[in-house]
């Protein structure tokens, strides 16, 4: 395969969900499963939406994610090579001018359906003559630019979808020009695709419908068509949709909750395909799996819950030097090898770093009990074997075991009911803190 060429294009007008974030995430992996380019084009021509803000955002959360891009570009920077392509197209008689106003196109849509039609534009402004044009003009009415489809049936293949067709003598011409002269995504998005060379478009099922027209307008510019591959939509656990301009698991949040990148990813991979949602410890083990043809063709269900699940699964496997630098203080290797089994999130792992460091109150459960077993607490150094030496010491001296043993100890060492494995703990705890908090002191 030719190294591909891919882009992630959204627009700055709001947060990035997790939907977004799946289209982003697939463009990524394949750029890099096959030594290609990914690239970040913000398509940011709706100057009323598009705000610097949600620009930062939109590149905030990639990082973190760790979706780099080799290149960025913007759209609000290329509005020349729009105008460009907007005049190839005019010349070449595929581009028409149309004065119809929202509210006479609006009545005409609902003439149609109410007669059992479907709502296509009739192209009534290809019969004007240039009088009629100029008298529309005349009367304060701008154009509204359409792009003639050739009525044929446009085929693709998919590489998600399979085979695919769309008989475009069905479908209106779509606008590519607003009367204000802005540009329309999915004219835009052609142009750019051209420019930058892109290979594969790959993108949500919601842009399948949009597939014939573009196919021919890159074929209206003597460009090159991309391969597809159109990935079935995220919805939430109810089935409803995820949308950017209401924040529903916004990308942002995720991280401000102590969500993983990597468990974001993990899941986002993996949902809807045939594969099973496991832990990774870096994105180079999704890059090997990456494959189109395991994506089934159903909407995959986003479960925050599962996304919970998945976030601690991935804590347990992560190495020490994979967090390293967010833990506070640097604890050292064993203290993470110790506790990240027993974290649903990083945070968690200040908690257990008190209960390492103290001081702690300690929950005293039978203090004569512990009282005992502190005077039998064996010389340091200590290591991992020093708890079953305790204990089996504890056993046959004071006859205790199960439960009457180990839950004094451990509500008294950590002042938690539950943890990490004590054989873990102790060693880091050390001889004279533990002693002092099975005497019931705080330490």
């Amino acid at each position: 395969m030719v190294a591909p060429i891919v882009r992630f294009a959204p627009s700055p007008t709001g947060l990035l969900h997790v939907g977004n974030i799946r289209a982003a995430l697939f463009n990524w992996l394949f750029a890099k499963r096959h030594g290609g380019t990914f690239i970040l084009r913000l398509d940011d021509t709706d100057r009323t939406r598009s705000k610097p803000e949600f620009e930062a955002a939109i590149e905030r959360d990639l990082e973190w994610l760790g979706l780099t891009w080799e290149r960025k570009e913007k759209q609000s920077d290329r509005l020349v090579h729009y105008d460009s392509a907007r005049d190839r197209l005019i010349a070449s008689g595929r581009l028409y001018p149309c004065y119809e106003t929202p509210q006479e196109l609006e009545f005409r849509r609902k003439r149609l359906l109410a007669q059992g039609r479907p709502p296509v534009y009739d192209r009534a402004a290809l019969k004007l003559t240039d009088a009629e044009r100029a008298r529309l003009e005349g009367e304060g009415r701008r154009p509204h630019w359409r792009f003639k489809l050739t009525p044929e049936e446009v085929r693709w293949d998919d590489l998600v979808r399979g085979a695919q067709h769309i008989d475009e003598a069905s479908q209106s011409d779509p606008v590519l020009v607003r009367a204000d002269g802005t540009y329309l995504y999915s004219f835009t998005s052609v142009v750019d695709d051209i420019a930058f060379a892109i290979t594969h478009v790959i993108r949500g099922e919601d842009h399948v419908t949009n597939s014939g027209a573009q196919i021919q307008m890159f074929q209206a510019l003597d460009a090159a068509v991309p391969t597809f591959a159109h990935l079935p939509l995220l919805v939430d656990a109810t089935g409803g949709g995820l949308s950017k301009r209401t924040g529903s698991a916004a990308v942002a949040d995720l991280r401000e909750r102590g969500i993983e990148a990597l468990a974001v990813c993990a899941l986002l991979a993996r949902l809807g395909t045939a594969d099973p949602v496991e832990p990774v410890a870096s994105l180079d083990a999704l890059v090997a799996t990456i494959d189109f043809a395991r994506v089934g063709r159903a909407a995959a269900r986003f479960s925050e819950e599962e996304l919970a699940q998945l976030n601690a699964r991935t804590l347990h496997i992560l190495p020490y030097e994979a967090v390293r630098a967010r833990l506070a203080g640097d604890p050292g290797e064993a203290f993470w090898l110790a506790v990240r089994g027993n974290l649903a999130t990083l945070d968690d792992a200040v908690g257990w770093a008190d209960v390492v460091r103290g001081p702690i109150e300690p929950m005293i459960e039978d203090a004569a009990f512990l009282a005992e077993a502190a005077a039998k607490l064996p010389l340091e150094p200590w290591d991992e074997t020093t708890w079953k030496a305790f204990t089996s010491t504890l056993t046959s001296t004071l006859g205790r075991k199960g439960r009457a043993l180990f839950h004094p100890l451990r509500l008294a060492l950590t002042a938690r009911e539950t943890g990490p494995e004590m054989a873990r703990l102790l060693p880091l705890i050390g001889r004279a803190k533990a002693e002092a908090r099975l005497r019931g002191q705080p330490a």
